[in-house]
């Protein structure tokens, strides 16, 4: 999500084709204000959809894996119970080859105590052989359903991820073609004058938060945190070194990143895994203080948890904003903080 969405909100009405006819006249400051906000609204739901679709790609992938080891496993079953099946006719074989008798009749046949003894001990064995072939030809049996059902869900849940993953897409190319096409009614120096408007209320929202105290500690008015671990310096060196690639929807590196693209792929940077989206690093890594954080910490933007960058320290953070923007450094109260999460707490 972008560094412009400072003070949008979520609820502006839905943009039609007509809205993108002729420009006509240069618009009044109030009047651009309005096209911000309606486009930074357009980036937000599209972040938001970017994060379906990432986390839906995650769990079709997860999916996938799943249903290609139950797959193995039904083939290993298979193969496993036609040995089992070969085994048991062999044994019938036998029988009816001594005639159809059982072999407890062929022993009582026998006028030899020695013979007896020791058939009866064969026969015993047999039999307890016998009973465990077909206990373990039951049990593959059984396996075998298990895998196949298992199978079957996993696939229904692979298909369902992968419509949940088309549907996020088109979302993410309708809201961002509405933001494209917004812009492009803008003249050139409307469009500057919008990137100054953005600009000067990152940098007012900046001024509030650290003005608002959120950085100090108790005994220490000065402090921004502490210092980063050896896996936390490894992750900032990783995200400072994309500053200036292009932010693209569901990227991941090494030319361009969304903004869970850029904080997971620095902390794999960093030896640790983290969830791709931001919203799952919201949900699932521990959290910290605002007033705790430091470098490598990931901070949280908007209620939804549709933005994230990462944390430098005093103050700043580095991020990638959104669709027409480079990854880059800005301040981290630039947009409303939801939270903060420590991949290495």
């Amino acid at each position: 999500m972008s560094a412009i969405a400072l003070v949008c909100a979520l609820a502006v009405p839905a943009l039609h084709g007509q809205a993108y006819a002729d420009p006509g006249p240069p618009r009044s400051e109030q009047r651009l204000q309005e096209v911000r906000g309606e486009i930074d609204a357009l980036y937000r739901r599209a972040a938001a959809a970017t994060d379906a679709y990432n986390l839906a790609e995650e769990r079709a992938e997860e999916q996938s894996s799943e249903v290609e080891e139950l797959a193995e496993e039904i083939v290993k079953g298979e193969k496993r119970i036609e040995r089992l099946k070969k085994r048991v006719g062999a044994e019938a074989s036998a029988r009816y080859r001594s005639g159809g008798l059982p072999p407890e009749a062929h022993l009582m046949l026998s006028n030899d105590p020695q013979h007896f003894l020791d058939g009866a001990s064969r026969i015993l064995e047999g039999q307890q052989a016998a009973e465990s072939l077909i206990v373990e030809l039951s049990r593959a049996q059984v396996d075998l359903e298990a895998y196949t059902q298992d199978a079957t869900t996993q696939w229904k849940k692979l298909e369902s991820h992968r419509k949940k993953k088309e549907a996020a897409k088109k979302e993410i190319k309708k809201q961002i073609s509405a933001a494209e096409k917004l812009e492009a009614t803008l003249e050139k120096e409307e469009r500057a004058r919008l990137l100054k408007m953005e600009q000067e209320a990152q940098r007012a929202a900046q001024t509030a938060w650290l003005d608002s105290g959120a950085l100090k500690t108790t005994g220490d008015a000065a402090a921004r945190g502490g210092k980063a671990t050896r896996d936390g310096e490894a992750a900032v060196a990783y995200a400072l070194a994309q500053i200036g690639k292009p932010y693209v929807w569901g990227a991941e590196g090494p030319g361009s990143f969304d903004c869970s693209g850029l904080t997971s792929q620095a902390w794999r940077a960093g030896g640790r895994a983290i969830p791709r989206t931001s919203q799952e690093q919201w949900r699932q890594l521990p959290r910290v203080d605002v007033k705790d954080m430091r470098p490598g910490d990931l901070i949280v933007y908007f209620d939804d948890a549709s933005h994230i960058g990462m944390y430098l320290g005093d103050g700043t953070m580095v991020h990638a904003p959104r669709p027409g923007r480079d990854v880059t450094v800005a301040g981290a109260g630039s947009m409303p903080i939801l939270g903060v999460v420590r991949p290495d707490k």
